[in-house]
């Protein structure tokens, strides 16, 4: 198991991790890094635990929140996907309508007329 010393709020940790994790542990200790900063530029004289505690909770704030919009968004693209689905229902019915047989039959009795005048006209000539 590898370790990894990470850097959160001035304070450096060292942390095992599963092998391939590094990268993953450098961005998530990256994001506490963070939230640990911005309690610092705000002059909070805070112990090492309560730092990362503050620290954690912010980040497990910001996370409720992505969660809340992930459900939104969720819920918005369902509604939009079941009205894709009605029009495309629609569209196939529309689509497809049922056969004319009278106009069907109008255009045979037409053709039947041009043949015959065809006909005729070719004996004229």
């Amino acid at each position: 198991m590898p370790d990894v010393t990470i850097n959160i709020g001035g304070r450096s940790f060292i942390v095992a991790c599963q092998p391939g994790e590094e990268p993953y542990l450098q961005s998530a200790s990256g994001l506490l890094d963070t939230e640990a900063q911005k309690l610092s530029a705000a002059g909070a004289r805070l112990t090492q635990d309560r730092m990362l505690l503050m620290a954690g909770l912010m980040l497990a704030d910001k996370s409720i929140s992505l969660q809340e919009d992930v459900k939104k968004l969720e819920a918005e693209l369902a509604t939009q996907q079941g009205v894709i689905e009605e029009l495309q229902a629609r569209g196939a019915t529309a689509a497809a309508p049922a056969p004319d047989t009278g106009l069907q039959q109008r255009l045979e009795d037409f053709a039947g007329r041009a043949e015959a005048l065809a006909e005729k006209a070719e004996g004229v000539v």
